[in-house]
């Protein structure tokens, strides 16, 4: 097979030219923009995807094409390694080079990337993508196909996927179907087959119900919500609102629900203490939230499912009496009553990381089971394999006692409900809805496990996020000079009190993070650390306003 690469870079000129000015970033989200300055990106992607395949010996590369829990204007790219990993770092540096070289430099990058690599040009190639429900996706995924063909790459357009369904595709493809059948038909009956098994025909159980008023975010969730629906029992009484009827993420969605931390717009009326979960445009976080009968708004966000999560899996390890490293990772956005309910009362390590589902991921794997949320309720568990195969030779062993085995064939069903590649919501929310019958618990229950402590995030716009960086873990500000030592004289005047600022991934924005005993105290120091930004860091525009909703009137 030939590849002329003066075709590669001339077809980019005419179909897909760089017209933005200015560099843009491979951040944890891959790029993230607006929608109508990625043409040429996405073209690039597909460029690359193809190269990266190549270098796997023709092991399938994923491209999705979302901006996740961004508003509809904005679309991104990200591109998954062959086992459902993000890209690797290397190849992060490699794609923001590719993207930002001009349109005559284009040529070059591409043959410097090959013999950088040492890629064989003439090698197979597969790339599978995917998209989000957005009306510029259409047009953003024939840009990456275009790229792929014109390596002469072998592309498979999926059409609207969720962003972990591609996860999946991606890594059944690669293993050969032992992780499933690499279609959406295939995803769907893995997780409806061991849900199912687990549940029997048992859909209510003390304090739990099987009533479930699910917020599609009008992204692509909500469609594939409906699509799992078809295909299960009547196991769970789903009533799914936000279907498309209103603008992606637009007050709605597991995002706005976290931060806003009420309700979404677009629900049905429904009763007083109703289990609720709102998932994020693509699909990839979820919380639940409930209001009572006071009409006061409970969130459980992805701390309280780590939480669940971690202490029914530990609870299957002692029955089945077997010996495995658990461990729970957090990022510092998590909320400190869950980690000192994790360390004190599960008994469960903790390990605290950066911001981002790759970093999570990568400790995850440190641990014989694995289990990583991040507050905005993104996350999953990971199983090794010699977890894996402790636990069927446990299922098969008979000379255990009955318990013992049918508690690992429990864990082995487990297994095959949770999406080990990237956090997945509706597997997050299958999963959390086998422990609450299990335990028989409604949200009330759940939320009573402990107290959290009031949080709130803030955003700051400044000149150049950059000029913001951070250490352990983001918990640390190095600079600017003078910004951390102002921190932390605010957070010791308020008790239990905890603060932390890191610069966005995508946007000149500083994200500010405050905790404190009440809500007011959260709210003063969310304000002053938020205006000490605005001061040292270059801040644009008037300093941030104290959030009222969490202050009391005489404020």
């Amino acid at each position: 097979m030939s590849v002329n690469l003066r075709t590669v870079y001339a077809f980019a000129r005419e179909m897909y030219p760089k017209k933005v000015k200015g560099d843009i970033q491979y951040g944890t989200a891959g790029f993230r923009t607006k929608a109508e300055n990625l043409d040429y990106v996405m073209y690039r992607m597909g460029l690359l995807a193809t190269l990266r395949s190549r270098l796997k010996n023709g092991a399938v590369i994923g491209v999705m094409i979302t901006a996740s829990h961004n508003p509809e204007p904005d679309n991104g790219v990200k591109l998954v390694d062959p086992m459902g990993e993000m890209l690797e770092g290397s190849w992060e540096k490699l794609a923001t080079r590719l993207v930002n070289v001009s349109d005559q430099e284009l040529e070059k990058e591409i043959g410097s990337v090959i013999q950088e690599q040492n890629i064989n040009i003439a090698a197979s190639s597969t790339v599978y993508v995917g998209m989000d429900n957005r009306y510029h996706s259409p047009r953003l995924l024939k840009a990456v196909c275009d790229g792929v063909v014109a390596l002469k790459g072998c592309v498979k357009e999926f059409g609207i996927l969720t962003t972990p369904m591609l996860h999946y595709l991606v890594v059944a493809a690669n293993t050969r179907c032992t992780y499933g059948f690499p279609t959406e038909e295939g995803y769907y009956k893995k997780l409806i087959t061991a849900f199912q098994n687990i549940r029997g025909t048992t859909y209510t159980r003390g304090n739990y119900t099987n009533r479930l008023y699910f917020d599609g975010a009008n992204g692509v969730g909500a469609r594939k919500m409906i699509q799992f629906l078809k295909r299960m029992d009547k196991g769970l009484d789903v009533v799914v609102f936000n279907k498309g009827e209103g603008k992606i993420n637009h007050e709605c969605g597991a995002d706005y629900v976290k931060v806003q931390q009420r309700a979404p717009a677009g629900m049905p009326e429904i009763e007083a203490n109703a289990r609720c979960v709102s998932v994020d445009g693509d699909a990839d976080r979820v919380v639940y939230f409930f209001t009572d009968e006071n009409n006061c708004f409970h969130l459980l966000d992805g701390d309280r499912i780590g939480t669940l999560v971690a202490g029914y899996l530990m609870e299957l390890v002692r029955a089945c009496n077997i010996n495995l490293r658990m461990g729970l990772v957090q990022t510092a956005y998590a909320n400190g009553a869950s980690t000192d309910y994790i360390e004190q009362q599960l008994r469960v390590p903790v390990a605290c990381v950066p911001t981002g589902v790759k970093h999570l991921h990568h400790k995850a794997l440190e641990f014989d089971i694995g289990v990583y949320f991040e507050a905005n309720g993104h996350g999953t568990v990971i199983f090794s394999q010699y977890a894996k195969e402790v636990i069927k030779k446990t299922a098969e062993d008979e000379n255990l006692n009955e318990e013992q085995r049918n508690a690992a064939k429990t864990f082995l069903q487990i297994i095959d409900l949770i999406n080990e590649t990237v956090g997945d919501a509706i597997s997050d929310m299958l999963l959390v809805e086998t422990v609450l019958l299990t335990r028989g618990w409604n949200l009330r229950d759940w939320v009573d496990t402990y107290v959290d402590l009031p949080n709130l995030q803030l955003k700051v716009s400044v000149a150049d996020r950059n000029v913001i960086t951070t250490t352990d873990a983001e918990r640390t500000c190095v600079t600017p000079g003078g910004l951390q030592e102002e921190i932390n004289q605010l957070v010791a005047k308020y008790p239990r009190a905890r603060a932390f600022v890191r610069p966005s991934g995508t946007e000149d924005v500083v994200r500010v993070y405050a905790e404190a005993e009440n809500k007011e105290d959260t709210a003063l120091l969310a304000h002053e650390v938020a205006s000490a930004v605005h001061r040292l860091a270059g801040g644009v525009g008037n300093p941030p306003e104290i959030p009222r909703q969490f202050l009391n009137s005489h404020y």
